[in-house]
């Protein structure tokens, strides 16, 4: 009997997130979670059966993003303003397209009555093409050392790229939209990265956000079986400044549903 398959499951590894000169939305502690993954990765490489990464994916212009909006006067939005369906109601801010208002109001109705998140325009960031969307550069050495060692490549999963749409959890978008297959469920990912008769170890940026968004859509459809099959590397995570409580609650949510939260030290003794 040979040594337990598993599978490694990054999530928006990507420079962009890390806290590296030129990054859009550095999260703190982020470019030493991605050195403690790769080391990870290096020491259980020839255990590693699957690699599946997901990648933040945007356009410049989306409707999380500062170039989308105007204030009531015409003014800019700045990154990290909270925008609200009232606040469009009452002229607060706008789409600078005219022509989106009624889209744009109908959105944050659905995504408010759906009660994970408001809207928040973040900076731009990993715009498809730019460095910010490459992977932190530790980890993409690793993934390749792991394809040339699998003969095979990782599965690297695009996100995000609706504009209309904010999109979090590599699963679905957060108001999917009927008329585009990306948004909605991705049960091909949901396939790929059931633990079946290994384990998962999760990793990537941010905790509180893409980690926790994507999380939770899987704990959703995971057996209980297949949750105790799931492990969090905490030191290859980190949260968005001023979102810790968040983070420590899924940790919190995670452990409930006996996901085990480790350190990528602790989690090699399991391998």
């Amino acid at each position: 009997c040979g040594p337990m398959p598993i599978k490694l499951l990054l999530i928006d590894p990507q420079n962009d997130f890390c806290d590296l000169p030129g990054a859009a939305l550095p999260v703190p502690g982020a470019d030493a979670d991605m050195r403690r993954l790769a080391r990870f990765m290096s020491t259980v490489r020839r255990e590693i059966a699957d690699v599946i990464i997901t990648l933040d994916s945007h356009a410049s212009v989306g409707i999380e993003r500062p170039p989308f909006w105007e204030t009531g006067d015409g003014g800019p939005v700045a990154p990290f303003t909270v925008i609200t369906e009232r606040d469009v109601r009452e002229g607060k801010f706008r789409p600078r397209d005219p022509a989106l208002q009624t889209q744009v109001l109908d959105y944050l109705r659905a995504l408010e009555q759906g009660g994970r998140y408001q809207l928040m325009v973040w900076p731009v960031h990993c715009v498809v093409g730019t460095w910010g969307h490459n992977l932190h550069e530790a980890v993409a050495n690793e993934v390749a050392s792991w394809e040339a060692h699998a003969l095979r490549p990782a599965w690297r999963v695009l996100k995000g790229q609706n504009p209309m749409t904010e999109q979090y959890s590599a699963i679905r978008a957060e108001v999917p939209s009927e008329s585009d297959p990306a948004t909605q469920t991705n049960e091909r990912l949901i396939a790929r990265v059931r633990p079946n008769g290994g384990m998962l170890f999760v990793a990537g940026e941010a905790a509180s956000h893409c980690v926790m968004a994507t999380m939770e859509h899987l704990f959703e459809v995971f057996s209980p079986d297949e949750c105790r099959k799931v492990v969090l590397l905490r030191d290859c995570m980190s949260p968005v400044t001023g979102f810790e409580d968040k983070a420590e609650a899924f940790f919190a949510q995670a452990t409930a549903r006996g996901v085990r939260v480790l350190t990528s030290e602790e989690a090699m003794t399991l391998i």
